[in-house]
């Protein structure tokens, strides 16, 4: 016999299935999130009711994490974008990384494969700001070395694709 608890659990690593109006629904949400439940209805041929259904299925399964305004980089004081591959002698020298969440400068922040074993998506007033972001990593012990790429110009930027 299985207790609730353990319905619940099959059902949250069960992964969410998503039909056609879904995705589309998830399509026009990422294209505008202000977007109304009828116009959206409108939109997909379903009732304002139905639609606001789906969204509260979509939020409560995890698949709509947040609903998110982007902002101007640049306008907010913080035009350089740049990537930093980060290199630690240890795991536990990356998990010490993770509190360099704290950092507005710091946006993503990525365990990757290969010769880094971060990656940093970080957004700096200027190159000085970028620096002084560096020394912060610098002075974490146990730390071997970053590289750095700084974005010239970005052509695309969004988030996952709800489309096959």
């Amino acid at each position: 016999m299985t207790s609730g608890t353990d319905k619940d659990r099959k059902k949250s690593c069960a992964a969410t299935i998503l039909d056609a109006t879904d995705r589309k629904l998830l399509a026009l949400l990422s294209e505008d999130a202000r977007l109304t439940y009828a116009e959206l209805g409108k939109r997909l041929h379903l009732s304002a009711p139905a639609v606001h259904e789906r969204a509260k299925r979509l939020r409560q399964d995890g698949v709509v994490k947040a609903t998110v305004v982007t902002m101007d980089a640049a306008k907010l004081g913080r035009p350089l974008l740049a990537f930093v591959h980060v290199d630690t002698t240890s795991w536990m020298v990356t998990r010490q990384l993770l509190q360099l969440e704290e950092l507005p400068d710091i946006e993503e922040i990525h365990t990757v494969t290969g010769e880094s074993a971060m990656l940093l998506k970080v957004r700096t007033r200027d190159t000085q700001s970028l620096e002084r972001l560096l020394e912060r990593i610098h002075s974490i012990e146990g730390f071997a070395g970053t590289r750095s790429y700084i974005a010239l110009t970005t052509y695309l930027e969004r988030g996952p694709s709800p489309c096959v």
